[in-house]
């Protein structure tokens, strides 16, 4: 038997404590994420202050706009806000921040500059054809507005790849999480008070996404300014990063595109389809709002594993990075699992925060957290392929487009909202089986399934009593008790099973054995492999 069968042979199903300061580096970064992650969702504030301010219709109005130039923005950030990500830790790893100064200003220049341009053009472009091309009065003028907010969403996005490729997760805190949130909702209360109405969730928008991108990119340039001891230059670099990011950039405009259409068609159907309103769009685009948290939660663990699995799989250290997996894929389940199944117990009484009309929309946010659960927890497995092929994360992420345009075009004429809702749920589970069967052949990658027992079980267990509560006693008040009953049941069954062994190192690591850890263990990954610059960077 060889030395790396022994390895293998030797991975405990648990996860051994052996893995325990990665998994120490991760449960920091993942830490500083959640962070991060509470942070952004102050941007629920705006939501509301929108839908109590100035009504659903406006929201809906608002969300469609908002949707549309979210897609715009692939071609803005060209792919690099994840490419970034992986050349930089690669760079890092081997001490070549002369590598990693080309891929900022090369990733910053290409993407500012095109977004520039895109939002100049798509302005003049949807004001000058969009009535002739069938779009509402109202459509035309928000989604025009909107298209101005490019600069600053692709300045933030590709700003703060750069951080994370330097393994720095927390500045995310300050640029998204307060100054966007606490900026665009001021900003809207100041255009709603000078009179701007109709379009004032546009204006803040804008004024909000330029300050967290001014915000994300002043605070990444200070992580460049050190310069170690120079390397060669590698003439190679700028094409191999332009190639590396055109698949990413294509799959990730139709990952934004599986995202987003639900909401785009379903406002192209309003006044076509039966029950299709202004007022069901603006409902609808609360309850996306609200079921995209679920979503969100894979920005407190993407952005950590991303560098570390990248270091791991370039220096051949395939079991290292299942044990990153099987970390950070059960705590994801330990936040998902209960948040899902909150939402689904009390999603109509959830909704009521942004007006009582908003209840009817209980039954669709679930559904979307649901699609929002499966894109958030099988994002890890993307995140690999992104590493070595992401190729076929473009043809993953095709197969899942295509079949979410034909589901809208079939189900919402049918079932108006909740079959735009239910059409964004299948082209997930399509992606997530893909995965799952690409990663398994292509790095005989062996699935840690039985790390992941206590999440299900612990969600699983109190489920049955909270739903005869919820179906056996009627009236808005049931929602909310089938929900806490659901919740201290939850607590209290993974009070009974305990922590996983491997959880439990991990806590040793981050507080009783700090010293073990150092300031930045990860950079141990690569210098184990003892891999060149150039097969780093190939």
């Amino acid at each position: 038997m060889t030395d790396m069968d022994r390895d293998a042979d030797s991975v405990p199903k648990t996860l051994a404590p052996d893995y325990s300061v990665h998994g120490a580096a991760l449960a920091r970064g993942a830490f500083i994420n959640t962070i991060a992650f509470l942070a952004s969702n102050l941007r629920g504030i705006f939501t509301f202050l929108v839908a109590r301010l100035l009504g659903s219709a406006v929201l809906g109005i608002f969300g469609l706009a908002w949707a549309t130039m979210d897609l715009v923005s692939k071609f803005s950030t060209l792919g690099f806000d994840y490419s970034a990500i992986a050349f930089i830790a690669k760079a890092e790893g081997v001490n070549d921040r002369a590598s990693s100064r080309r891929v900022m200003k090369t990733a910053l220049a290409i993407s500012f500059t095109s977004s520039v341009l895109l939002a100049i053009g798509g302005f003049w472009a949807v004001w000058t054809f969009g009535l002739s091309i069938g779009m509402r009065t109202e459509f035309v003028r928000a989604t025009a507005v909107m298209l101005l907010a490019l600069p600053g969403v692709t300045l933030y996005r590709v700003s703060t790849a750069l951080s994370r490729g330097m393994t720095v997760m927390h500045h995310d805190i300050y640029s998204r999480g307060l100054t966007e949130s606490f900026g665009t909702a001021a900003a809207l209360l100041l255009a709603f008070a000078l009179g701007a109405r109709q379009l004032a969730p546009e204006i803040a928008a804008i004024a909000g996404t330029l300050a967290s991108g001014l915000v994300a990119f002043a605070l990444a340039r200070r992580l460049f300014t050190f310069a170690p001891i120079p390397r060669s230059p590698n003439d190679d670099l700028v094409p191999l990063l332009l190639r590396a990011s055109a698949p990413i950039a294509l799959y990730d405009l139709l990952n934004i595109g599986i995202m987003r259409i639900d909401l785009i068609m379903l406002g192209w159907f309003v006044g076509r389809a039966p029950g299709v309103t202004l007022e069901t769009l603006g409902i609808y685009a609360a309850a996306v709002e609200v079921g995209s948290g679920l979503r969100k939660v894979s920005q407190s663990f993407t952005p950590i594993f991303t560098p570390i699995v990248a270091r791991q799989i370039a220096a051949g250290q395939i079991r290292d990075a299942e044990a990153s997996y099987g970390y950070l894929a059960r705590w994801m389940l330990a936040g998902l699992l209960p948040a899902l199944v909150v939402l689904a117990l009390a999603g109509g009484m959830i909704m009521t925060i942004f007006g009582t009309a908003f209840h009817r929309g209980g039954l669709w946010v679930a559904i979307i957290g649901g699609a929002c659960v499966l894109n958030a927890f099988m994002g890890l497995g993307e995140t690999i392929l992104m590493v070595e092929r992401p190729k076929i994360n473009l043809m993953n992420s095709t197969i899942a487009f295509v079949a979410a345009v034909s589901l809208n075009l079939k189900l919402i004429p049918a079932f108006g909202a909740l079959g735009a809702a239910l059409a964004i749920f299948f082209p997930y589970l399509i992606k997530g089986v893909l995965r799952r069967v690409e990663i398994s052949w292509l790095l005989e990658w062996r699935w840690p399934w039985q790390a992941l027992v206590k999440p299900w079980l612990a969600a699983l267990a109190p489920l049955p009593l909270a739903l005869l509560l919820r179906f056996t006693i009627h009236g808005w008040w049931s929602e909310l008790a089938a929900a806490g009953l659901y919740l201290a049941g939850y607590f209290f069954v993974w009070r009974l099973i305990g922590l996983d062994p491997s959880d439990h190192a991990v806590l040793d690591q981050l507080f009783k054995r700090k010293e073990a850890v150092g300031a930045e263990p990860v950079r141990e990954i690569a210098s184990r492999g003892q891999v060149s610059a150039s097969t780093e960077m190939r």
